[in-house]
């Protein structure tokens, strides 16, 4: 049979983004057959199916269609018998969606499948007896069964014949349902002496192109008289029933009167349409009960016409017909389908984003099939009808992967009907990260301790920041900020750990130069652009007992040293002088205590332990050395402790004219140890002049010696003291004494016994000398020792 494909499109809105795309083409296309190019129709570029990895959703429903993404068309995946996927209703169509991703798209397609003339009427019986009265009267009606095509339309059934129509016509009355009823009309008496048995050929034609035709035979006994036919009480009976009653269900009771008596009055009921499914559903009992034999499902159909015969004996029959209405029942959940899902959305999307698209169907009718959907409340969600069952989840606020990386979205679809039903489905969302949140420091400001003297490269401290991004985009690095400390650039002072964040020391601090310096640490993360915060780290230096005290008075040079002057009158806790020392370290470090270490006389002096003072811790005494010589150490309190020496000399005596002559021997050792190889090489011409000379002078002297006491011995002259004027200074103003006294002693031959003092040289009591000189007072202890022996001169002259 030759097969014309008919192809129309019709584009209508679906949505505010999506059209819809309908073709119609004949059922039993063989597979592989070319449905459409739907992507020319759509307006769509072919590498979009690829892109957006095209398919074709179509629910619980068998697939007849598929896309071949690499042409862009429509194609019969599987060969379609309209008549089993339909039955009789009309339109005929498959309804499925193609969907695509990034970004979500759907577009609902239809497909209409048209009827070919692929079935002939077929009648369930090849044969159908009558048994009629020979008395039956003209026009009596005898109702034949009908035939059944499952096409539709003018390929279905259209009408019928009978064959030879010598006593019977064909009357043919149409039904509400679209059906024809058929009856036989008896337009001539019967004889049965005539012809006892009548056969008949009863044709039912479609009308497609070519015709087909079915058959059925129909043979008449005929009987005697029985002249009266039943007759129902209406022509029509109408009735309900509730989906899903039980089986033996009274659907209805119909009637029908036979007004003969006796056997020909008894009345059969009969059910017509035995050919469809009506039959396997119901049965109509002696009684004219119709009782329900199957299940009823208002999804599958709503309505059902019976065609009902009561049947006398005599063969004589009317018929009539039962319309039964099938009630919904609330007994179908709502069916949801994700159609599309994205597994994850970057948590900057805007608002309204598409994150799911869905559909949902209830089978039932009015407000059991009327279906309202929710999401789980507190969701960053909402769910909006679009159109033809469909629906989609979008975002309603913004997103933030730091508060929640994932939800979990339960859809729940609930119908209106009592009690309602209704169906979930979860969905389950990633939040995927996006670079928004910069490092964040566990601080506002940093301190760190470092002690002076430190290793180079030493650790410091560790700053730490943290992101509350993910992955590389939570990877934090250091960066030392360009600064300066006192105009040297801080990389020189430190450097940071780009990976951990870890401060290290550059180089060797030194707290008596640099105390505390601050610099800037940023913390970057990984994500692109980068986001950074910056953090302020103080360093201090802590300090090192690394400087021992300075000694600033008294004042010790190369040249001369600082010597006191202490009269022989001093009472105890007479003040000589004060060390006067400092610590350039801080606290503790710095703390100074004194003590003293050596002395000519320990019994004489004492050093304050705080204060530094030396002070007298006796009477002086003439005994007392008139040079005294002190060493003062001074520690401060560090651990270890550092300390210095200090050289204190002291003169012990009333007057200046006492110490010139250690002064000069002071000077003398000092010229001679300054110039020691001078003195090597000059002594060994001076041994030998010095020799001789003394030997001249020890004579002369003895012989004069004894010449002047012979002449004293014998004298009576008085002693007259001389006392010369006073010599200037002739130190250079450096020392503490004024003038320089000069005294003649002149003594009598009995004047051995008598002491020779010495006037005080002012109130001055401080005296500079020579460091290097090494006499003591003890010369002139001497001195006065030969002015006590009987044969020494009689002047004696204490000069510089």
């Amino acid at each position: 049979m030759k097969r014309q494909v008919l192809l129309f499109i019709s584009i209508f809105c679906l949505s505010p983004v999506n059209g819809q795309v309908t073709y119609s083409i004949p059922e039993e296309m063989m597979k592989g057959s070319l449905v459409s190019n739907v992507v020319q129709d759509l307006g769509l570029d072919p590498r979009r199916l690829k892109s957006g990895k095209a398919r074709i959703y179509t629910g619980d429903s068998a697939q007849y269609i598929e896309l071949n993404r690499e042409r862009g068309v429509l194609l019969v995946k599987e060969k379609i018998d309209r008549e089993s996927l339909c039955r009789q209703t009309t339109p005929c169509a498959l309804h499925f969606q193609i969907t695509l991703e990034n970004p979500l798209e759907l577009f609902p397609v239809t497909v209409e499948i048209t009827d070919i003339n692929d079935n002939a009427p077929v009648f369930q019986k090849e044969e159908r007896r009558f048994e009629i009265s020979e008395s039956a009267v003209i026009g009596s009606k005898f109702l034949l069964e009908k035939a059944f095509d499952p096409d539709i339309e003018k390929n279905g059934l259209q009408t019928y014949s009978l064959k030879p129509s010598d006593h019977f016509l064909l009357k043919l009355h149409s039904q509400s349902d679209g059906s024809k009823k058929v009856e036989m009309i008896l337009q001539k008496p019967l004889d049965r002496e005539e012809q006892e048995h009548i056969s008949l050929v009863l044709t039912a034609e479609d009308g497609g192109e070519p015709q087909m035709t079915g058959t059925m035979q129909i043979r008449v006994t005929v009987l005697d008289i029985n002249d009266n036919a039943p007759v129902f009480s209406k022509p029509v009976y109408k009735a309900t029933i509730t989906e899903n009653s039980v089986n033996g269900t009274v659907v209805t009771v119909v009637s029908a009167s036979d007004a003969d008596k006796g056997s020909n009055g008894k009345v059969t009921y009969v059910i017509g349409n035995s050919m469809d499914t009506v039959s396997k559903l119901f049965h109509i009992n002696s009684q004219g009960e119709v009782i329900l034999d199957g299940t009823i499902d208002y999804e599958k159909e709503k309505h059902y016409h019976v065609d009902i015969e009561a049947v006398d004996q005599g063969g004589l029959s009317d018929s009539s017909k039962i319309i039964i209405d099938v009630i919904d029942v609330n007994d179908n959940s709502p069916v949801v389908n994700m159609i599309s899902t994205s597994g994850s959305i970057p948590e900057s999307s805007a608002q309204n984003t598409v994150v799911a698209l869905m559909s949902v169907n209830d089978p039932d009718s009015e407000n059991n099939g009327k279906v309202n959907c929710v999401i789980n409340e507190n969701l960053p969600f909402e769910i909006k009808f679009t159109s033809n069952n469909f629906y989609s989840i979008l975002t309603n606020s913004e997103l933030d992967r730091e508060r929640a990386s994932e939800y979990t979205i339960t859809v729940t679809c609930s119908d209106e009907g009592v009690p309602s039903l209704s169906s979930s489905v979860t969905l389950t969302l990633q939040i995927s990260d996006v670079n928004d949140n910069a490092p964040v420091f566990e601080r506002s400001s940093y301190e760190a301790y470092i002690v002076e003297n430190n290793t180079p490269g030493l650790s410091i401290f560790t700053v730490k920041a943290r992101d509350a991004d993910w992955n590389q985009n939570a990877r934090v690095s250091y960066i030392l900020e360009d600064s300066s400390v006192n105009g040297v650039p801080v990389s020189s002072y430190v450097s940071v750990s780009a990976d951990s964040g870890v401060i290290h020391a550059v180089r060797s601090f030194d707290y008596e130069q640099i105390k505390d310096f601050h610099f800037r640490v940023k913390a970057q993360d990984g994500g692109s652009p980068p986001l950074s915060s910056n953090v302020t780290v103080k360093i201090l230096i802590q300090d090192q007992n690394d400087n021992p005290p300075q000694v600033l008075y008294p004042v010790q040079t190369g040249g001369s040293v600082m010597g006191e002057m202490v009269p022989r009158s001093a009472d105890v806790g007479y003040l000589v002088s004060k060390v006067v020392a400092v610590d350039v370290d801080s606290g503790q470090n710095a703390w100074l205590s004194y003590k003293l270490q050596k002395a000519t006389d320990r019994a004489l002096f004492e050093v304050g332990l705080q204060n530094g003072e030396i002070r007298t811790i006796r009477q002086v005494t003439d005994k007392d050395p008139v040079n005294q010589k002190l060493t003062v150490i001074v520690e401060d309190n560090g651990q270890p402790s550092r300390s210095a020496t200090v050289i204190v000399n002291v003169a012990v005596a009333d007057s200046f004219s006492e110490v010139m002559s250690e002064f000069t021997d002071f000077k003398q050792d000092k010229e001679y140890n300054d110039n020691l190889t001078f003195y090597l090489v000059l002594a060994l011409a001076v041994v030998s002049f010095l020799f001789i000379t003394c030997l001249v002078v020890i004579i002369s002297v003895k012989i004069y010696r004894w010449r002047q006491s012979r002449v004293l011995y014998h004298s009576n002259l008085p002693v007259i003291p001389y006392y010369p004027p006073r010599y200037s200074d002739t130190l250079g103003g450096t020392g503490t004494l004024q003038h320089v006294y000069n005294y003649e002693v002149c003594r009598t031959t009995d004047s051995r016994k008598s002491d020779c003092k010495f006037g005080r040289a002012g109130s001055q009591n401080v005296l500079i000398m020579d460091p290097s000189s090494t006499g003591t007072m003890q010369r002139i202890q001497s001195e006065k020792n030969i002015l006590d022996e009987p044969d020494s001169p009689l002047e004696v002259r204490l000069l510089e």
